[in-house]
């Protein structure tokens, strides 16, 4: 299994197994990823922005995506009942943490590791550009997520409203 960057060839790809955690999710009584969000249009700008990647496996099959954000994510700037463990800028000005979202293993590949490659490949690349925290977030009835968040080393911070003013639980994982 490798991590990449996705390319404008893969979003069919992307999108299939974007289209079955959201059928998972739905299934689960969850209305996350349930308005139309992700969506192909947001999936070909992260392509364009280079912060779109793919988890291949070794037969060459796309079997996991997420984007991680390095310019800072706006609806993490107000945090409500909680706080960051660690502020939004660095002592030079910049984005101190990596944002991690829109994270999806195909069906027939959950339960295999994914998730922790996904994590550990983010906390790399936040290393790598100077950032010493991740920070994702999720909806308050996705258990499956948030459990997986915890054993990787995330702490429950709060809450963030979505432009769309949906809550989401917000955490933070120190580097």
């Amino acid at each position: 299994m490798k991590i990449r960057q996705t390319t404008i060839y893969d979003i069919d790809a992307v999108m299939s197994i974007i289209e079955e955690a959201r059928r998972t999710i739905a299934a689960l009584g969850i209305d996350q990823w349930q308005n139309g969000s992700p969506n192909r249009a947001m999936i070909k700008e992260d392509v364009a922005l280079g912060q779109s990647y793919c988890v291949v496996a070794d037969n060459g099959q796309i079997v996991g995506t997420f984007a991680l954000i390095s310019v800072g994510e706006p609806t993490y700037d107000p945090i409500f009942e909680g706080s960051w463990m660690r502020g939004d800028l660095d002592s030079n000005g910049g984005f101190a943490y990596l944002a991690i979202h829109r994270v999806a293993i195909s069906v027939a590949n959950r339960g295999s590791g994914i998730s922790t490659a996904i994590l550990e490949y983010a906390a790399q690349m936040a290393r790598t550009l100077g950032r010493d925290a991740l920070r994702i977030d999720t909806h308050r009835g996705n258990v499956v997520m948030r459990r997986m968040l915890e054993k990787h080393g995330f702490v429950h911070r709060g809450t963030i409203y979505l432009q769309n003013g949906d809550p989401r639980v917000a955490y933070e994982r120190l580097l």
